[in-house]
């Protein structure tokens, strides 16, 4: 096996292997060129000694170019080695021809792409010690305008249930908080049931802040509170607080309002202690009934797992917002 930096006099067999690895491997849409588009770049690497050809008794089988260093990074663009020549060194012989000289230039890094699809190319790479730093991501546009249109997103609503039989105490604490809410409001509480009394709000329904504020001021007064959300139609959340403090926190999508760190996703997830502790909720059933997920597809419809997740607490009527709640038996308005 020969290995050789490639010069102007290759194109014809350059040309030969090139157009056999776009065949083998096409490119995604819209990343497609013809030879004569690929030579005027890789006859650049040529000129400028970036290029390597790897031949053997019947002829040329492979190549890697290589763009100009940028600063401190080369660019390792093309790279192709026939099968016959596969796993027999061959890539590693002509990635070390290249790349030979370059921490002289002041060179420290070596990039290239890779498609997604390719597992093989990746292993290879992957063997060489290439790791992934970005990701290069695709659709078509008729797709991307589908998504790009307004979509209305359901409404949201909420509602904030606090332990305790003690409905004049609860209205106490409400009016005292309703003056610091930045607009009028209307709000109605409900009798006890099962040991909770429900407070529903209008801008509770949209102000998460302004729910997890209440629920605070009601368990600060009270002891234990929990606020429940169904936002957007699409995720449930709910708050629970033990003595004006929130100690847990739980969002059926966690990531539904973009990424985050991993650690910071599971501590999105409800916590069968506290929850049994606080609520009486058996511990497999927090477990099983309030899960997270990467998507609302695998969990069950929003405002039926909202009710699920309220009922293991012995809280009811947690899946209405303000609009519904003034429906419900025994339901009064603050005047």
């Amino acid at each position: 096996m020969t290995i050789r930096r490639a010069t102007l006099a290759d194109e014809p067999v350059l040309r030969e292997l090139w157009e056999e690895f776009e065949r083998e491997v096409p490119a995604p849409p819209g990343f497609g060129e013809t030879w004569e588009e690929a030579w005027s770049d890789l006859s650049r690497h040529v000129r400028a000694g970036f290029a390597a050809i790897a031949e053997d008794e019947e002829g040329a089988v492979g190549y890697v170019f290589v763009a100009e260093p940028e600063k401190n990074r080369a660019h390792l663009t093309d790279a192709y080695v026939r099968p016959r020549a596969r796993r027999t060194g061959v890539l590693r012989a002509l990635v070390a021809e290249v790349v030979s000289g370059l921490a002289e230039q002041g060179v420290t890094h070596v990039s290239l792409d890779v498609l997604t699809a390719s597992a093989d190319a990746r292993a290879a790479w992957e063997r060489l010690g290439f790791t992934e730093v970005m990701k290069v991501m695709l659709t078509d546009v008729e797709s991307l305008q589908t998504r790009l249109e307004p979509v209305d997103a359901a409404p949201s609503f909420g509602s904030v249930h606090v332990q305790s039989d003690d409905e004049r105490a609860v209205e106490r604490i409400v009016r005292r908080f309703l003056p610091r809410v930045r607009a009028p409001s209307r709000t109605i509480v409900t009798p006890a049931r099962n040991g909770w009394i429900a407070v529903y709000n209008n801008r509770v329904d949209e102000d998460r802040d302004a729910q997890r504020r209440l629920a605070g001021e009601l368990s600060d007064g009270l002891g234990v509170a929990v606020a429940f959300a169904l936002e957007r139609g699409e995720v449930v959340r709910f708050l629970l607080f033990e003595r004006g403090r929130m100690v847990d926190e739980y969002l059926s999508v966690p990531e539904y309002y973009g990424p985050m760190p991993t650690v910071d996703a599971l501590a999105l997830a409800a916590n069968p202690t506290l929850v049994a502790r606080l609520t009486g909720a058996a511990p497999a059933q927090v477990r099983a009934v309030a899960r997270t997920a990467r998507s609302q597809e695998e969990l069950p419809p929003a405002r039926e797992l909202l009710g699920q997740i309220a009922a293991l607490m012995g809280i009811e009527r947690a899946e209405h917002g303000f609009a519904e709640a003034a429906a419900l038996p025994g339901a009064q308005e603050l005047a």
